[in-house]
């Protein structure tokens, strides 16, 4: 079962796991910081054959990240004895109770059973690999990030000083709901689909009896629904932002509450 996203990630132990072949050691540092999101990285292991020529870029992330590499020879030409590897070294760590939670980083649907076996012993799994990556290896994890969004830089719109009007209240302005002059997102990437019927789905799930839900709520059911849901694929930073570029169909409301900070809801225009 995946944590609350409301629980203090710091208590949680994740064991990431590398497939050497298939992950990019550029993208260490980030794909760890991803991780963090969800726990402490305790476990940081990589595997592959360090015999290949191909695997020497990874010698420098090693030291810098602590990551104990994996000896795998490949004894047939063309098969990938790194994915045997992994998943026993998975299991093993699986069934020794020492962690909460796992990080896989491959791109290879070999991983489908693997993310699937962690899931229905009830332990939190994630994966991080490209967009090519087989829609049954995403759906096996709890949350997939997809490596692309790790690389891009995500721009967030300002908004103009004239984009936004106060909702009235009776005689006064109420200062808690903010609705944006309706408008439409940017374009998004050639083959990127529209996220408004994923949100849409997700508000239905999350909405309550007032009308309105929970924008902590919608992430959580988004991530039900798409495990690689991700804002960052729509040139978003966060989620708040990418429902605020569909003001044509979503309004945000803030609500302060007693210890200073806020909250945020949405509500489907009518």
């Amino acid at each position: 079962m995946a944590p609350n996203m409301t629980e203090n990630f710091n208590v949680h132990r994740i064991a990431m796991l590398i497939d050497g072949d298939n992950a990019q050691p550029s993208l260490t540092e980030k794909m760890l910081a991803e991780a963090s999101k969800y726990g402490m990285v305790t476990i940081r292991r990589i595997y592959g054959d360090w015999t290949a020529a191909n695997m020497s870029s990874w010698k420098d992330v090693l030291q810098t990240f602590a990551i104990q590499p994996i000896q795998q020879f490949r004894y047939t030409t063309g098969k990938n004895a790194t994915d045997s590897a992994m998943i026993i070294d998975a299991m093993d760590t699986l069934y020794s109770g020492g962690v909460d939670g796992f990080c896989l980083v491959s791109s290879d649907s070999d991983y489908t059973r693997l993310a699937t076996r962690i899931r229905e012993k009830g332990v939190f799994v994630m994966g991080i690999g490209k967009k090519s990556t087989p829609r049954a290896f995403v759906n096996a994890c709890d949350v997939f990030v997809f490596t692309q969004n790790l690389v891009m830089e995500v721009s967030q719109p300002k908004p103009k000083p004239s984009t936004t009007r106060r909702k009235k209240k009776g005689n006064g302005v109420s200062p808690e709901v903010s609705e944006p002059i309706a408008q439409e997102p940017a374009p998004f990437e050639p083959g990127t689909p529209d996220p408004l019927p994923l949100l849409k789905s997700a508000f239905d799930i999350a909405v309550q009896d007032d009308g309105w839900a929970f924008l902590g709520t919608i992430g959580h059911q988004l991530r039900q629904l798409d495990p690689s849901f991700d804002s960052r694929t729509y040139g978003y930073k966060q989620l708040s932002a990418l429902i605020r570029a569909y003001s044509k169909t979503f309004i945000i409301r803030e609500i302060k509450i007693a210890d200073g900070n806020s909250v945020l809801s949405v509500k489907l225009k009518e």
